[in-house]
């Protein structure tokens, strides 16, 4: 019998007598092997956490990666800095994964579609948590007919509707965000790709 790849599930791992005898044991989908890129912004970070930052992407990326902080000017004693990675298909939740953890942290991390899987957009704030949203070809948002009528179902009224969908579509993190993204305009950014 062949042995499948195993990936890991969080924090979990598996032995490979677990392995075996486990249903969370997940095979690796063929477009995870595919090329992908995208971008990590990371928008404000306290100083003092900033090493520990780059060391999650290098523990992600198995690339060392040192990015060129910056100070944020909207949360004075924050730094900020930007990763634009090329890896395979799945590295942006690995990404996001890794650094959620970091509290005070707050930051985007996107990644592009294939031809055999959808992108995705992370944002994270510390008062709203994470965001996750599915990404088209396009660029753009796609949310799933369930969701959308779960949205429906919920809601009593137009304007509660209205509510919901922009929050499926985001729309508090984004305004949370927006002003740590305009002091960013003009930061350098630093392109990594992983070899092999």
């Amino acid at each position: 019998m062949a042995k499948a790849s195993l990936r890991t599930l969080g924090k979990a791992t598996l032995d490979a007598k677990e392995a075996s005898m486990s249903s969370a044991v997940v095979p690796r989908h063929p477009s995870d092997a595919m090329p992908t890129r995208g971008m990590v912004f990371i928008h404000a970070c306290p100083r003092a956490l900033s090493p520990h930052v780059e060391w999650a992407l290098t523990q992600v990326l198995g690339k060392d990666v040192s990015l060129d902080w910056t100070g944020q000017p909207v949360a004075p004693g924050s730094v900020r800095g930007e990763l634009s990675w090329q890896a395979s298909a799945g590295t942006g939740s690995a990404l996001a994964s890794a650094l959620v953890g970091f509290a005070p942290l707050r930051f985007e991390v996107t990644e592009e579609p294939t031809a055999g899987r959808e992108g995705e957009r992370f944002a994270v704030t510390p008062s709203l948590g994470m965001f996750r949203a599915t990404i088209g070809i396009h660029g753009d948002i796609m949310l799933s007919e369930d969701r959308l009528r779960g949205a429906m179902q919920e809601a009593t009224e137009g304007g509660e509707l209205l509510g919901r969908l922009r929050h499926l579509l985001g729309a508090e993190w984004d305004a949370e965000l927006e002003p740590f993204r305009y002091a960013g305009d003009g930061a350098t950014v630093r392109w990594l790709h992983q070899v092999g």
